[in-house]
């Protein structure tokens, strides 16, 4: 399983980044999907989350109204739409996929892949 992240790059407050993670050997479709960031010294945090069953993505408060998370299922393709960037939100963005499968005896498999950062940069 690869996923793979683009779309980063630097961008002045207020404007806007379409970031891509496309996923081979992996069905999106079938994933759990969150976008992930990681600032210089600050925690990883969860920024959005496209549940595999659930149409309504989750989105953390620090970007909601301003991100989007959708996908497309014949691309294998989840985007994260970031608008009225913020010099908060300069992070590296990383794409995760949660899968669950069973085994031969029934027992649940769960894995967590994730794609290479991007680096989004904002400036003031």
């Amino acid at each position: 399983v690869q996923l793979q992240a683009s779309g980063g790059g630097v961008v002045q407050a207020g404007g806007s980044l379409r970031l891509s993670c496309a996923a081979s050997g992996l069905t999106f479709s079938r994933a759990t999907v969150g976008w992930f960031r990681q600032a210089p010294g600050k925690e990883h945090e969860l920024v959005a989350r496209h549940l595999r069953y659930n149409s309504n993505p989750y989105y953390a408060d620090s970007v909601k109204g301003r991100f989007t998370t959708f996908r497309d299922n014949a691309k294998n393709t989840v985007y994260l739409q970031m608008n009225n960037l913020k010099p908060e939100d300069t992070a590296v963005y990383y794409c995760a996929a949660d899968t669950l499968d069973y085994g031969p005896y029934g027992e649940p498999i769960a894995a967590r892949y994730w794609g290479q950062g991007t680096q989004v940069t904002v400036s003031s």
